[in-house]
């Protein structure tokens, strides 16, 4: 073969290797660490199921752990190459059944759910998290820094179906954890804004929360919203 063309081949085997390095190793700015109240989830028209371990504590549950860029933007599906796999996580199973449980339909043990968030999302931080095993232990850790509801209660905020007003639960939240949140609301099945999803920014570490350098564009909440129960 002609050392010119086997030159040729080797430098477009080298620039392949070094877009599929830049695609699994996707740059972000911070994570949102998102939580969603079960009471709300279920409480719409589309309603809910609950996973076949049984109903979840009535407590937020983790929805996910989403690398995001400071200009809005965000990643997704960065590694085709890594599909979910159960075995690596085994070991947090029962853990993540309790605190990161499935309310799709059907009923399910939450396996699709936790599949969905690594293969959209955990694969796009595999520059800072790179095994399964990371991904999903950065969301548990997380989840014990900040116990959003019991913030609330010690607050005075009880999930039992009355409205407070948004900024007592901003505020409650905020004095506790040092960092302001988005806090994302949905409408019950006769349209009332209710508390449905509190976001958190972490740095790239996945391991400290930070100040937010952008919010979400998602559904505002009204000046009074309700907290259902569960």
């Amino acid at each position: 073969m002609n050392p010119r063309n086997t030159n040729s081949i080797l430098l477009v085997v080298l620039q392949a290797q070094l877009l599929i390095v830049l695609c699994v190793g996707q740059d972000f700015d911070f994570f949102y660490f998102v939580q969603q109240w079960p009471g709300s989830y279920c409480d719409t028209k589309q309603s809910c199921c609950y996973p076949s371990t049984g109903k979840p504590a009535a407590d937020f549950g983790i929805h996910g752990l989403w690398p995001n860029n400071r200009d809005g933007s965000y990643p997704s599906n960065c590694n085709p190459n890594t599909p979910f796999d159960p075995s690596k996580i085994s070991d947090l199973k029962r853990t993540m059944q309790s605190v990161w449980p499935t309310l799709a339909c059907p009923s399910g043990d939450g396996t699709t759910f936790w599949s969905h968030e690594w293969e959209k999302h955990g694969t796009c931080s595999e520059s800072t998290l790179p095994r399964q095993h990371d991904y999903f232990s950065a969301a548990l850790n997380l989840k014990k820094k900040v116990d959003l509801l019991n913030v609330l209660q010690n607050a005075g905020i009880e999930p039992n179906g009355n409205s407070y007003s948004f900024n007592s639960i901003k505020g409650a939240i905020s004095e506790a954890s040092g960092f302001t949140p988005w806090i994302e609301c949905n409408v019950d099945e006769s349209g009332n804004g209710q508390l449905y999803q509190v976001y958190m920014c972490v740095d790239t570490s996945g391991s400290n929360f930070i100040d937010c350098p952008v919010f979400p564009k998602g559904r505002r909440c009204p000046s009074d919203i309700e907290f259902p129960s569960f």
